[in-house]
């Protein structure tokens, strides 16, 4: 996602304070205990750092204790962001845009859905029809332009050098935001995208035994960087949240492997969506 304005005004507020003092990045990472590369990542806002680096990096210039405290909130805000859709939906037709730069930066996809199939593996009727049940209506031509940005957002899918795993459960594949034939078509889409090499989908089926439970989908993405900790996306009604807390992320990522456990995967995941497809077959022949 883009930089928060809080984690903006963070990372000119570090520069400013590196750049008075006349210390080179090389040196100020040295002093606090991070690499050199990272300082000019926390620096350009390509990276929120910890509230402990933030704390470490005021000290270093002997700044107030209040200062410091303020730059800690900026942090502790940068770290977990929300971005309201009736606010950013009066600016532009679709958050699309913002989905594929995260994507785009990330060597690893992780995406939990209970309810809806991921947008990566729609199917663009699917897809409209899911944009058009949305809270706050979309006009005929955002509608269009952003069935078309997610289509996109897809071609990632294809780029080997990325990996992508998918967590749906048996009511997400179930909701059926159309007609049968509109499911049983998006059933086929996310059976071929699972053959992809770089690509898993595990279906988590409704009596499997639970070990957790999540009310909510979200993504994690990684971006195989050793400096970086991962993103997560999550979304509810009113907003989109991304958080970046290192212990926050972590809940996020001990769910993932959680969720995992209760997954079927490979022959089973693909003779669950067989058999699901032909059931909605039955049932519209029956009608």
């Amino acid at each position: 996602m883009q930089a928060s304005e809080a984690g903006k005004r963070l990372a000119a507020e570090l520069r400013q304070l590196r750049g008075l003092a006349g210390i080179s990045g090389r040196e100020l990472a040295h002093r606090i205990g991070i690499s050199q590369p990272t300082v000019s990542r926390i620096e350009s806002g390509q990276l929120v750092p910890s509230v402990p680096v933030v704390t470490a990096w005021g000290k270093e210039f002997d700044v107030s204790a209040d200062e410091v405290e303020r730059l800690r909130f900026l942090a502790r805000t940068a770290h977990t962001e929300v971005n309201h859709f009736r606010t950013v939906l009066r600016e532009r037709a679709h958050l699309q845009s913002d989905f594929q730069e995260q994507e785009a930066a990330s060597r690893l996809v992780r995406v939990f859905q209970p309810s809806v199939v991921p947008g990566l593996l729609q199917t663009p009727e699917y897809a409209r029809r899911v944009f058009s049940l949305f809270q706050l209506p979309y006009s005929k031509e955002d509608l269009a332009s952003a069935v078309a940005a997610r289509l996109d957002r897809q071609l990632a899918l294809y780029e080997t050098e990325r990996r992508f795993e998918f967590l749906v459960t048996e009511a997400a594949l179930r909701w059926r935001p159309g007609p049968p034939n509109v499911l049983i078509a998006q059933l086929g889409r996310v059976s071929a995208l699972g053959t992809l090499d770089n690509v898993s989908v595990g279906i988590i089926p409704s009596d499997a035994e639970a070990v957790t439970f999540t009310s909510h989908g979200f993504a994690i993405y990684d971006t195989g960087h050793e400096d970086d900790v991962p993103v997560v996306s999550v979304e509810s009604v009113h907003a989109n949240i991304t958080v970046r807390s290192e212990d926050d992320v972590a809940l996020y990522q001990e769910r993932w492997s959680l969720l995992t456990r209760m997954a079927l995967f490979g022959g089973d995941a693909e003779r669950f969506l067989t058999d699901l497809a032909g059931q909605l077959r039955t049932k519209e022949a029956g009608q």
